[in-house]
């Protein structure tokens, strides 16, 4: 009997042993998940922000006839220098001599019958308020034919300021309306840069805020700039805001040409934010959050407020401290009290 419990014992101490090992493998510590992460820090008090912009004259005109008509001559072209009073372009005299025939046909007859009454009233035969009735239909018939002579006038569009041709926008033949823009006219002085400011940048400027212009054809060689002019209405359909740079160090003599490209660039203050990877945020619902890295190595999910998205990642207002590490990749798969190790990256 002895010999059947032997055997039967040391199956027994067999299958202890087996099991003994099995626990101390389930008890093992699973392997720390690697993942990249930085440590964060302050943006800076200030940063340069450029904008792109092209070059223009301080005052601008869009040169107009005053009466209605047909182009029957356009004496410049695009880029003509022109001076003060210097013709520029005509109109067709036909139908305004006929209105100023017709009203000085009519300021004639005004003023023989004028001449009549007054005649009239000496001898005694009409009234001084049939004659004071012909006296105001003279003055009538002048006025209109004053205006005829005007409008003839009129027809000869000439330059109000010196300045440069930048555009034609009407051409010899066509018929234009009163008012209607033939000429746009750029007037020697002081130029500008005019730029489009976003939303988010428009707060930080001001008039008489001062900034550095680039000018793309001369490389290395900048002005001072100062902003003259901010709209205060963003433009509809692109959002933004048209501001004007006015160029402060360009002689008359040497100054940009009109039209060329120029970057613009404004110091403006930072918030005390924080610019972190975009990869970084975790969004649960509409609420971001980044993955923190504790002492201890394990995660917490902490909510921030993002202040604005941009290429260089996103702005945190609140919710971070200059110093912690956060998790830049993989946020999506991780978990809350998890301990990981780290790759450090630059930041």
């Amino acid at each position: 009997m002895r010999s059947s419990i032997f055997p039967l014992a040391i199956l027994i101490l067999v299958a202890g042993v087996v099991a003994s090992c099995d626990n101390k493998v389930e008890r093992r510590p699973p392997a720390a998940r690697i993942v990249k992460a930085i440590t964060v820090g302050a943006a800076p008090a200030d940063q340069m922000r450029s904008f792109g912009g092209d070059i223009r004259a301080r005052n601008e005109t869009l040169a107009g006839f005053r009466v209605g008509g047909k182009i029957v001559e356009r004496l410049v072209d695009v880029g003509a220098v022109v001076k003060p009073g210097q013709l520029l372009a005509k109109l067709d005299l036909a139908d305004l001599a006929l209105r100023a025939s017709e009203a000085e046909a009519q300021l004639a007859l005004a003023e023989a019958d004028a001449k009549r009454y007054r005649e009239l009233r000496a001898k005694n035969v009409v009234s001084q308020s049939a004659v004071d009735t012909r006296n105001t239909a003279q003055k009538a018939a002048s006025a209109r034919a004053a205006l005829a002579r005007n409008q003839v006038s009129y027809a000869a569009l000439t330059a109000d300021h010196a300045g440069v041709v930048a555009e034609v926008l009407a051409q010899q033949g066509q018929v234009v309306a009163a008012g209607q823009g033939v000429f746009r006219l750029a007037w020697d002085g002081e130029r500008e840069v005019a730029i489009s400011i976003p939303e988010n940048a428009i707060a930080e400027l001001k008039v008489g805020s001062e900034a550095e212009i680039a000018l793309w054809s001369a490389s290395g060689k900048t002005y001072r700039g100062r902003v003259r002019e901010l709209a205060p209405v963003a433009d509809p359909s692109t959002r933004t805001y048209a501001v004007r740079v006015s160029v402060l160090d360009a002689a008359v003599d040497h100054a940009p040409l009109l039209g060329i490209s120029a970057t613009v660039s404004f110091k403006m203050p930072c918030s005390s934010s924080i610019l972190v990877p975009m990869t970084s945020v975790f969004q649960q619902g509409d609420l971001p959050a980044i993955w923190v890295i504790g002492k201890d190595n394990k995660l917490s999910l902490r909510p921030v407020r993002v202040s604005s998205y941009g290429d260089g990642g996103a702005r945190i207002a609140e919710g971070l401290a200059p110093g912690e590490r956060i998790v830049t990749a993989g946020v999506n798969r991780l978990h809350a009290g998890e301990k990981v190790g780290t790759a450090d990256e630059p930041h």
